[in-house]
């Protein structure tokens, strides 16, 4: 898998998440295994099986959000080439099919938001990849799990 930029806001972001779930969120769950375990047989303990079960789904975000981390590095906005769609820009376009024009703020993992304006979304992400490294006036075709998505590029803020 190919490093993903991240700002430092956003890798703190995940830091203080991951260190949330290992120091607040996972003693809770062990208290609660304890306190299960206190009350007999384990078989026939549905609370005890209950907090097992959390207890591996935490430690599989925990996984998951470090694995994101190690896959990232961080990188300053301004240090970006000008001119060009890449993390940080952003890039308004015209919908070549209907005219609509939208604009997306490239980001990184743990940045994105599909609510805001412009729409925070992933270097990774299909669109995005069809949009990077593309200059103010260019036309791409991109397939998307909607469709595929003709687009042309008319400014981008670095």
């Amino acid at each position: 898998m190919e490093r993903q930029p991240i700002s430092r806001e956003g890798y703190e972001k995940i830091k203080a998440e991951i260190k949330q779930l290992e120091e607040v969120e996972m003693p809770l769950i062990a208290e609660k295994i304890a306190e299960a375990r206190a009350e007999g047989d384990l078989k026939e303990n549905a609370e005890y099986h209950g907090q097992r079960e959390a207890q591996g789904m935490m430690q599989a975000k925990i996984n998951v959000l470090k694995s994101r981390l190690s896959n990232c590095y961080i990188a300053k906005k301004e240090d970006m080439p000008k001119g060009v769609a890449n993390f940080g820009s952003i890039i308004t376009v015209k919908n070549l099919d209907d005219g609509e024009i939208e604009k997306y703020e490239l980001v990184g993992p743990g940045e994105e938001d599909y609510t805001t304006d412009p729409m925070k979304i992933l270097t990774s992400s299909p669109l995005a990849q069809g949009l990077s490294q593309k200059k103010v006036g260019d036309q791409v075709e991109v397939e998307t799990p909607m469709g595929k998505l003709r687009l042309e590029i008319t400014q981008i803020d670095d």
